[in-house]
């Protein structure tokens, strides 16, 4: 009967002291890399930690977090990546292409969840969509051929161009995909394409000197940490010169910018959480399929429309699933 009673107390005392069962609960640390700036997008930020709420991942509680931002010199990404391992982390979150193949390089045997990488069989991340096999899975941003509709759609905004500019980030393998892609559409239309290049955040006044001189008739910006970092300055470029502009995501639109078409980054970033809650429960990386967008979305600011005289035609319009005034 004293050993009977001794279980009971313990019992009861367990159940009514939740420290007692979470003093002993493992704490994940979760590794998070990205090529570019810790203040680009705090909004992504905000997506991602409600996400991990959502799904009972606590800060401080259940999980923590490393954080390392290359801030736009994507050669300090080795030294990051590397970092992380040695702090035996978990997991890690990489953003991009050029970040989780910077982990992928630093281990292998770390799981590493892709939240918006570009063509991930290309770039050599994954050999496979369905079955990833290895330690990467994750979200592909794959969509080069979204190039060819952000041409058509500059186009019937203005009709008579002739001459395109493309601002592109010519240290990541994905951006160069959808420049390809744009000069293969353009070249059946007919448009000129100009390419403005940058590799780091010094290259934009360059870039936007190169585009004063040839006096493109419209910009197509390929969204990417770096140029999303530099978004606001973009944008001003644009608006201050009166040169109409597309973007790959809705928040160059946000900042200014006349129109995107692309699929939601925060979507992406929530949808990789997932991926992480599935890894920490026990889930393996490799047979984890990576997924590729399948929402896409138009975007348009007609407050800068209006600044830059110009009336969008009601085809775009009856498009737009979310119009800024």
């Amino acid at each position: 009967m004293k050993r009977r009673k001794f279980i009971f107390l313990i019992a009861g005392a367990t159940a009514t002291c939740p420290l007692a069962v979470s003093a002993q609960q493992k704490i994940f640390r979760v590794g998070v890399l990205s090529a570019g700036a810790s203040s680009s997008n705090p909004q992504l930020e905000a997506a991602s930690r409600d996400a991990f709420q959502r799904l009972g991942w606590i800060e401080g509680q259940n999980i923590t977090f490393e954080r390392r931002y290359a801030e736009n010199h994507p050669d300090r990404l080795p030294e990051l990546a590397e970092e992380l391992v040695r702090l035996k982390v978990d997991l890690i979150m990489a953003g991009g292409t050029l970040a989780p193949l910077a982990a992928k390089r630093a281990t292998t045997t770390i799981p590493i969840v892709m939240t918006t990488a570009g063509d991930p069989i290309g770039s050599g991340l994954v050999p496979n969509l369905a079955r990833p096999g290895g330690n990467v899975t994750g979200l592909s941003f794959m969509d080069p051929e979204l190039a060819g509709k952000r041409l058509q759609l500059i186009k019937e905004v203005v009709p008579r161009i002739s001459r395109v500019a493309v601002l592109w980030d010519a240290a990541n393998p994905y951006p160069a995909l959808v420049f390809k892609e744009t000069q293969r559409v353009a070249q059946t239309l007919g448009i000129e394409v100009q390419s403005l290049e940058v590799r780091g955040p010094d290259d934009f006044a360059s870039a936007f000197e190169a585009a004063k001189r040839q006096q493109p008739d419209a910009l197509i910006n390929v969204g990417d940490p770096l140029t999303m970092s530099f978004r606001k300055e973009i944008t001003d470029f644009a608006l201050a010169n009166r040169l109409p502009a597309i973007y790959s995501l809705r928040e160059y639109v946000e900042a200014g910018g006349l129109m995107s078409y692309g699929t939601s980054i925060a979507d992406l970033v929530r949808r990789a959480v997932e991926y992480v809650d599935k890894i920490l429960r026990g889930a393996q990386p490799g047979d984890l399929p990576v997924e590729q967008p399948t929402k896409f979305e138009l975007l348009i600011n007609l407050k800068t429309a209006n600044a830059l005289g110009l009336t969008l035609p009601p085809s775009v319009l009856g498009l737009a699933d979310e119009v800024i005034e």
